[in-house]
């Protein structure tokens, strides 16, 4: 078989307008402005509003991959969801988002690997495109965290956003063309369980003794996941650029699941590659986890920091464990 090259035709992305800022929650918890931004990085994240789901975050920024894509939504061949917070166990959000779009004639599914949903979801898309059993994929991160945010709980109410991020992959004969991906995963470590939303699974179904535990919200250990996401940025941008015969000094631009400032500064300084070149964003966003690395990739795209012919490496990390990267040439 005769594997095609596939690029990224087009990319959308969607924020809520309603902004949480450091100084509301310094009237919700036991923190300061300058304790969060010292810590990571954040300045404000964005809150959908009671009524939006998932996939109507998802839903606008699709509109606007397809429209820079130059596709309609009756060319998708496929449509393919990363979330972790679905609009509901079934169907998948990647139906609601079918339906939303008129997509008819395309396949949808959703992909559950937290932060790493959205590159994970992306080699899928990439593999379709690539053995022509698609000409057209939509490839989506949304998550609507701040409806499973403790907001008591002031070590991990302070990092997440919603959000929502889009491309749309068709074969290409060069440009934009993604030329690299990765995923991985490691359910066996004891830190898979540091990021965790404990009920309404099979496993422990929703109860009124679950909602007194406060278990249907997310869980999250900091220590250990900080140090799971420093060595595996590191090791995600080491060993792309090693699998492309280049050095990393050679990558253009980093793209990078937003989780921390911290983290992200404690990779570059191990890998010794220059912050500039880390395309940041979670000051105004936050950790929006399966979104936020095609939402950066979307602003680094319109804001024009990605040129023509540059190497951008796009990695995430999240729970379960699970880690990943795609490289393009834009």
């Amino acid at each position: 078989m005769i594997l095609r090259k596939v690029g990224i035709a087009g990319t959308g992305s969607y924020v809520p307008d309603d902004r949480i800022t450091n100084a509301d929650l310094e009237t919700m918890v036991d923190t300061t402005d300058e304790w969060i931004i010292t810590r990571t990085g954040i300045r404000e994240r964005r809150r959908a509003r009671p009524e939006q789901a998932s996939s109507d975050l998802g839903h606008e920024a699709s509109v606007k991959a397809l429209d820079a894509a130059g596709v309609s939504p009756d060319q998708v061949d496929a449509i393919i969801c990363a979330t972790i917070t679905p609009d509901m166990h079934f169907p998948s959000t990647a139906c609601h988002l079918q339906r939303k779009l008129v997509a008819l004639n395309a396949s949808a599914w959703d992909v559950s690997a937290a932060c790493s949903g959205f590159i994970y979801a992306l080699r899928s898309g990439r593999a379709l495109v690539a053995s022509g059993e698609a000409d057209t994929v939509l490839v989506v991160g949304a998550e609507t965290l701040t409806k499973y945010t403790d907001y008591e709980d002031r070590a991990s109410c302070i990092l997440f956003g919603d959000a929502a991020g889009a491309v749309v992959l068709r074969p290409t004969d060069g440009p934009r063309e993604i030329i690299d991906t990765f995923c991985r995963a490691d359910g066996y470590d004891p830190a898979a369980m540091s990021m965790i939303l404990k009920c309404g699974g099979s496993a422990r179904p929703l109860s009124p003794e679950s909602f007194g535990n406060k278990e249907h919200l997310m869980a999250l250990k900091g220590r250990e996941v900080y140090k799971f996401a420093v060595t595996k940025m590191y090791e995600l941008i080491r060993d792309t650029a090693g699998r492309l015969g280049v050095a990393a000094a050679d990558i253009d631009w980093v793209v990078p699941h937003q989780v921390n400032l911290r983290i992200l500064q404690g990779a570059a300084e191990r890998l010794g590659f220059p912050m500039e070149r880390i395309y940041v964003n979670l000051d105004k966003y936050g950790n929006s986890s399966a979104a936020s690395a095609p939402l950066a990739l979307d602003e680094a795209v319109r804001d024009g920091h990605i040129q023509d012919g540059d190497l951008v490496v796009m990695c995430a990390f999240g729970g379960g464990l699970t880690w990943a990267s795609a490289a393009i040439r834009w």
